[in-house]
Parts: structure tokens; sequence; C-alpha cells
């Protein structure tokens, strides 16, 4: 089969591409933005990149145009395919009729941790010699890629998928996780984002619970136990077993903290063992337990999984430490919802003790370009020593005052829309022994190399 890809440079899209070329179609795609890293990616697979959405692709005769969540209506090539009458289908439905079919699929759904936990899971199947195939939302750096169809061994039976609520495509308002079909589902946690499309955390809630609702009665949900929003979500009705982690008595998954590199696992009440690793911060040990418990549903034991973890070497852009000049450390995280913000300098916090964090913010995401959670910035920042906002000018501003939201912080916190003047200012103020955190779920115009250059002068 012939499939044109449009938006195919979307770290999504771009994984569909991988998969779909590994299992023997013939891959074409389009994007508005054709660019490294993902374009010489895609070519170094042999998939023809081209820019734009020109009508003039319809000349390439594929068998289905496989659409992206990016694409809406009035763009001119999917027009005239709606036009013409020419099959096409959205990236999830793609993936789960002609990837995930027959497969034992693990999806790992929440706001916050899908990609981290992701990587968790597939790498201790993986470490268990499972094979498995996954498509994740960043790269695990025990892989070095972000999509594959399965290990080097024989085809797997197992697959992981990051399983986004985000919305499937122009014209399936349903969250992309429902076309997955997993056995194994892990509820990290829930939360309101996405303010473009939810109204509010009752409309994710039903969208989470669409999910259930298609997890088999063999099947297994594991939910995070301190989450109201997902008990709520599993009281209107849980047709699988259920598995809750980060509980505090004899039921489910617990943990006990030794410190911030060491945590026993309990699982109704029996310890299964004690994770060494390098992760800091509660969220990652969360993620952890939840990890342990999905491999143990397909047959990892406890014991196995916990050595596993003590192997795992984090996602790219979580934490990753980006380069060290005159002793100021500039790392790279993707935190940008106020919690995830909130729990990633707490976990640095932890890690470097009285050193001094200089938080760098850029809020890009719909939500907080539609300002919905800026109120919370200023709390989510507090255990910085100093904080750096980011609006970009142009199109892609925000649509309110970043100035005007930090100045709860006092001298402590400010704002800029022009990159060059923000990376001076963090210059002038880093000094040796600063801890420089730079935060994004964007490519941040390269902000994390500018930084490491203008300190090395």
């Amino acid at each position: 089969m012939h499939i044109h890809i449009l938006g195919v440079c979307g770290t999504f899209m771009g994984g569909l591409a991988v998969l779909a070329k590994a299992a023997g179609h013939t891959v074409t795609g389009c994007d508005a933005n054709v660019y490294p890293p993902m374009s010489t990616q895609l070519e170094a697979q042999g998939i023809k990149l081209i820019e734009g959405f020109g009508t003039e692709q319809l000349g390439l005769q594929p068998d289905l145009y496989v659409i992206g969540n990016v694409v809406s209506r009035g763009n001119p090539l999917m027009e005239e395919i709606l036009n013409r009458g020419l099959p096409y289908t959205s990236g999830p439905q793609w993936i789960g009729e002609h990837i995930l079919q027959g497969k034992w699929v693990l999806a790992v759904a929440g706001t916050h941790g899908k990609t981290t936990t992701s990587s968790m899971l597939t790498w201790i199947l993986e470490d268990a010699g499972y094979d498995p195939g996954f498509l994740i939302g960043g790269v695990p750096m025990n892989f070095g890629i972000s999509a594959r169809l399965s290990g080097t061994g024989k085809e797997s039976s197992f697959f992981v998928i990051e399983a986004d609520e985000y919305d499937t495509a122009f014209f399936d308002k349903r969250s992309k996780f429902v076309h997955y079909r997993a056995k194994t589902a892990i509820l990290n946690n829930l939360e309101y984002d996405h303010a473009d499309i939810f109204p509010d955390l009752a409309a994710i809630e039903t969208q989470f619970h669409h999910l259930v609702r298609t997890v088999p009665g063999v099947g297994r949900v594991i939910a995070n136990a301190r989450e109201a929003s997902l008990q709520r979500v599993i009281k209107r009705g849980c047709w699988s077993e259920a598995e809750w982690f980060g509980t505090s008595g004899q039921d489910g998954w617990a943990m006990t903290t030794h410190d911030d590199d060491t945590f026993d696992v309990f699982f109704h009440g029996e310890k299964q063992g004690t994770v060494n690793w390098t992760l800091t911060g509660e969220h990652n040990r969360m993620n952890a337990l939840a990890a342990i418990a999905a491999a143990r549903h397909v047959g990892v034991l406890p014991a196995q999984a916990i050595a596993s973890l003590g192997r795992f070497e984090n996602v790219k852009r979580r934490m990753e430490l980006r380069g060290v000049v005159n002793d100021i450390a500039v790392y790279d995280d993707f935190a940008h919802h106020p919690t995830a913000i909130a729990t990633t300098v707490a976990g640095l916090r932890k890690k470097v003790g009285k050193s001094r964090i200089l938080a760098v913010l850029e809020p890009r995401s719909n939500t907080m370009k539609l300002g919905t959670m800026k109120e919370a910035l200023p709390g989510s920042l507090l255990d910085a020593d100093l904080v750096f906002g980011y609006g970009a000018s142009g199109k892609d501003a925000l649509g309110w005052d970043l100035a005007e939201v930090l100045v709860p912080l006092g001298d402590k916190g400010c704002a800029f829309n022009d990159l060059n003047a923000l990376v001076a200012a963090i210059a002038k103020s880093a000094r040796p022994g600063d801890q420089i955190l730079v935060m994004s779920n964007g490519g941040f115009s390269g902000v994390h190399q500018k930084i490491l250059d203008v300190l090395a002068q």
C-alpha cells in the first residue's frame, strides 16, 4: 500500500511513517515545515518529503491519505481530497487498524508523564526479552529512536504506545487513544489541559472513560489512586480488572522512599524490591510504579522490572543535561503545564540542594496561549531562585501579558519577548554553581545552546 501522510513531521505522524515503512508500505509525506531533525530522520528511512500542501501532490496517486491533526478545513490539499472523494483516514485510526491489530497493546494515558512512563515500560519489556514494538512521543535514551515495529528478534506480540487524549483529526473529535484497543491501559493522572478543545475537566474525564470502555474483560486498567478525577472515571464503569498504584495502604502498588535515588516497591503490602536509579522526583517514582504494574500484566515479574529500571536512561528533554560551562549547568525539560513545571523544579531542587535554580520558561502550548492556566504559573515557580519568562512576538505571541502574570514573583521574575535579550539576561545573572532549567514543549529556538555559547564567552 502507498500512503501519503499530511502533517508528517509531527512527532506522532513521523513515528507512524517509520512504522509504516518498516511494515512494508510505500510512504511519502508533506508538511508546512520540513526541516531537521525530523526531516533527516524520515529521509534516512527512504521516505520522500514534500514542503507544503500543494494540490500537485495528488499526482502521487497513493492508495490512502493519512491525515494528521494539524490539518484543518481550508488546507488546499485536504480540500481537493474531499472534493474528489479520495480515500483518507486519521493517523490514530491507521495505526490501530494496520499496526496494532492482533497485538497486545499497552497504552499509557495521562496529563503528565506519558512519554517517560511509556519509555520505562518499553525498556522493562525489552530488558526482559519481549522485543516490544513502540511509538513514543519522545526519544528514550535506551533506544535512541521514538518508534519501531518490533525488536531484533522475531516480530513481537507486544506494542507500547503513548496514548494521547488530544483529538484525532478535524473529522474525528474523539481522543486518539480510543483507536488503540488497549489490553493494558495505564491512567497515569488526569488534570485539566488542552483548553483549545476541552471546555472543562469533566469533558476530559468522559474521554478517559471512552478509553476504559475499550479495554477487554481480560485486560487490565492500572490507575493512579491519588487522582480523584480517575476515581470518578472508574466509578462510571469498568469492565476489566483494575489495579491502583500510589496507594497508602495494603491494596495495590505502594512505595516507601529512602532518598531521591532509592525507593522500595510494595504490592498488596508485600515488598517486591528496591529501585536504585538516577531519576529525581516523586512524579518519576509514580511513573515507575505504573510501569512495573503494567509489565506484570504481561508476565514480567516485579523483581525483574525493578532491576531493569536501575538501567533506565530516561528520555531526551526530560531533565536532560545539555552542557556545563564554568560550573553552570544547563538542563532541558519538556514541562509546560503548571503541575509539571512545579514537579520538575521540585525534583531539581531536591537534587541540587541549596544551589541556585534559574528557571527559563516558554509558555507556548495551546492551553498556555489561551491563558487558561496563567494564574497558576507563579505558584509553580516558587521553588526557583530566578525566573526568566519568554513570550515570542509575532504570530506566536501570547494573548496575555507574561510580565504582568509573573509580578507575584517580585524581583526574581522577569519576562522577555526578544530571544537575544533573554539569553543575555540569563548569562549576566548566572554564576558558578547555578542550575539553569529550561522548560518548553517546543524547540525554544535552540536557546539551550545559545545560553551555553554566551556563558563560554
